[in-house]
């Protein structure tokens, strides 16, 4: 898996910025996994064919995922998390088992000293298709595979052609409302040097679940989303850059929790943070 920048995962690409300013030291990848996957209750019976594992995963479910970048500047790597927060309902139609999802939050860490936000508005406006996932059972275990389902942001046309690569496309819209072309990702260097990025772009994420005995849903993301930057408000900030996604899925996890239906607003989730997910993965 080497794939090229995350959903959700706007705010993990000005690794280029750096390279104007130079590097504070870089600090090492933590240990992977990030999260240990916990046991199986030995009492659960797991689900004994395809229509039962279906009708088990059905249900509503606190999103969270991490994806990791690898990034180069001229002193040092630029390591890079990518920490999102949403709703995926799993639904069960025409005998198939369909995922919705819709994200709330994004957090962004890196491995050196930079602090970068993607405001909720913008996260908000990433709307995945729906996709039919695959169900079916290896080692025992009960797995789905989400397909990718590629996703416009901050620009319109075909989302299953490759992204456009021009800054000046009249396709380019203002999706997250702020009155600048794209979505705005905002930046500040060393605690000194802030600026905006203005991206557009095309979001292809999978993933790779196993359903457990707790009802949750465990396992990797891989992405291969395509990016342009439209603008910036520094000639620095203003150049195509595109890490690569850390080719570990340990270190690129996603957990699904089954919450209540009514748990159901941006608000209530993260709200709920602290009791539904892992801490966040730090350097």
């Amino acid at each position: 898996m080497r794939s090229r920048s995350s959903s959700v995962a706007v705010i993990a690409l000005i690794a280029g910025c750096l390279v104007a300013v130079g590097c504070s030291n870089p600090k090492p990848w933590p240990q992977s996994p990030l999260y240990e996957t916990p046991a199986n209750d030995p009492n659960w019976e797991a689900p004994a064919s395809r229509e039962e594992a279906m009708a088990a995963m059905a249900g509503h479910y606190a999103h969270f995922d991490v994806v990791a970048y690898d990034g180069e500047t001229p002193n040092g790597p630029l390591s890079t998390f990518v920490i999102s927060y949403g709703f995926t309902d799993l639904v069960i139609e025409n005998g198939e088992l369909v995922e919705y999802d819709r994200f709330c939050h994004a957090e962004h860490k890196a491995n050196q000293n930079m602090v970068t936000s993607f405001p909720d508005a913008a996260t908000q406006a990433i709307l995945p298709r729906s996709a039919i996932v695959d169900v079916y059972e290896e080692g025992g275990a009960w797995k789905i595979w989400r397909p990718a389902t590629p996703t416009l942001i901050g620009i319109g046309g075909d989302p299953d052609l490759p992204l456009s690569m021009d800054p000046d496309d009249p396709l380019i819209r203002d999706d997250d409302g702020d009155g600048k072309p794209g979505v705005t990702v905002f930046v500040k260097l060393f605690g000194l040097i802030g600026g905006e990025i203005y991206l557009a772009r095309r979001e292809i994420f999978q993933n790779d679940l196993t359903l457990f005995s707790d009802g949750s849903l465990r396992g990797t993301v891989v992405d291969d989303s395509e990016q342009l930057v439209v603008g910036a408000s520094l000639g620095i900030l203003n150049a195509p850059n595109d890490p690569d996604q850390w080719d570990d899925p340990g270190l690129n996890p996603i957990l699904l929790v089954p919450i209540p239906d009514d748990i159901d607003t941006c608000e209530e989730l993260m709200a709920m943070r602290d009791a539904l997910f892992p801490p966040e993965p730090e350097f």
